[in-house]
């Protein structure tokens, strides 16, 4: 059986939309791309749905930017978990 690739949904108006292609995701970052282009700094409520014993996650990402040219746009999403480690490090 294949495992699924991992999924990271948006809540736009109460409802979970599936706007992402996964191209990497790690505890603290996410790399996709999106037919939409967010703000810099825009910060999103985001479902992350992985086929793993990590199942699934509900947290903040703050838009950190694009790479690429406008036809293969890159967008990479800080999430909170980065964050909120940078914040404690700062202590």
């Amino acid at each position: 059986m294949e495992s699924m690739s991992p999924r990271v949904l948006v809540l736009e108006n109460g409802t979970w939309q599936d706007v992402f292609d996964v191209l990497e995701l790690t505890d603290y970052l996410v790399r996709a791309r999106s037919p939409f282009l967010f703000e810099i700094g825009e910060e999103l409520t985001v479902r992350i749905q992985r086929d793993d014993s990590a199942g699934e996650t509900e947290t903040t990402a703050r838009v950190r930017g694009h790479a690429g040219p406008d036809d293969n746009r890159v967008t990479e999403l800080e999430l909170a978990t980065a964050r909120a480690k940078a914040k404690a490090g700062q202590r």
